[in-house]
């Protein structure tokens, strides 16, 4: 707004840069001396991506959008909107990816191992052939309607759900990717089971037992959400995307330097410095040191505001210790990228 210079992000720097336009309408970065060229990702004639691809790559499209196989028709401008809403949150969890090192592959390059995903629309409302959001064996469906607030918010009214966002269904089914790629047939496994349970057990029995039977009276003393409770999978990827809610958002409070000082000498255990990144955190009692603070402060300024908490939830000590767990896990697969 002041230099009006064009701006992108640039996925290998993971920083969104100022832009020259060259002789040849491709981009070079402001202030590097660097002559890659650039181009924008082709998804950015739809206003749904500022991602860079180098001028020479063999794809038009960026690393966050050459992981979809399936967009809405967006000749209907309803769903264009929604297609908008789902990328923004898409590109937010795949720059957290990148970010912690963690394998990031399409299934053209590997089909056992890649990702992908399928973004589609309710073709009839008939409820059992409705899209369900979900994964499998890495192919991550979204129902946009997930987009749409007020059939989210109709969805989690349904569901007894205290917190519903199309960024957490992105986290938690990028949960059951990652438990895929990183827990099975590894040295983790046993510990994985003795603090989520025996993921042997059969799934659709479990879902069964979830919507018929319910679930336990005092399912907050171990347990993130009441769906954690169904199934060991369900625990990972429920924990896995708290996890995520985390990090991302000690990231944007230590970006804008931001610390918590109650007033008052009996809240001293709620202050905290938010002096650096916690993807550089290793120890995780720290970032839980932090987060505490953060969110009374953030919960406190939308009550001011006359709205929900903005983080619902009670971290009991069994879930920090799952928490801690998946945070191990993470920093291992990261520094095998390294």
């Amino acid at each position: 707004m002041q230099c009006g210079s064009a701006l992108g992000f640039e996925p290998n720097m993971l920083e969104t840069v100022a832009l020259n336009v060259e002789n040849n309408g491709l981009f070079s970065i402001k202030g590097k001396r660097s002559k890659t060229q650039y181009r924008y990702c082709s998804n950015y004639v739809y206003d749904v991506c500022n991602w860079l691809v180098p001028a020479g790559g063999d794809t038009g499209f960026c690393k966050a959008c050459e992981l979809n196989r399936t967009i809405p028709d967006i000749s209907r401008p309803e769903f264009m909107q929604r297609w908008r809403a789902i990328e923004n949150a898409k590109h937010r969890l795949i720059y957290q990816l990148l970010r912690m090192r963690l394998p990031l592959i399409t299934k053209l390059q590997d089909e056992q191992t890649g990702l992908i995903f399928d973004f589609m629309a309710d073709e009839t409302t008939d409820d059992s052939e409705r899209v369900m959001t979900g994964h499998d064996n890495g192919v991550i469906t979204i129902n946009i309607a997930e987009a749409d607030d007020i059939e989210r918010e109709m969805a989690r009214r349904q569901m007894y759900e205290v917190y519903r966002t199309l960024l957490g269904h992105f986290r938690h089914e990028i949960g059951h990717y990652y438990w895929d790629r990183l827990m099975p047939y590894t040295d983790k496994l046993q510990s994985f089971r003795k603090l989520f349970g025996d993921d042997e057990v059969d799934y659709a029995e479990a879902l069964q037992k979830y919507y018929y039977a319910g679930v336990p009276a005092n399912w907050n003393e171990n347990y993130i959400s009441a769906y954690a409770t169904m199934h060991p999978w369900e625990d990972w990827a429920e924990t896995w995307a708290h996890y995520l809610h985390i990090i991302d958002t000690l990231e944007t409070a230590y970006s804008f330097g931001m610390s918590v000082h109650p007033l008052g000498t009996e809240a001293k255990r709620l202050h905290a410095e938010i002096k650096k990144d916690p993807y550089a955190i290793g120890d995780f009692e720290i970032i839980m040191e932090l987060w505490l603070p953060l969110t009374f402060a953030m919960n406190s300024l939308n009550r001011s505001m006359g709205l929900h908490d903005i983080y619902p939830f009670v971290i009991s000590v069994p879930v920090k210790e799952k928490m801690k767990f998946i945070h191990e896990v993470v920093l291992k697969a990261g520094s095998k990228a390294q």
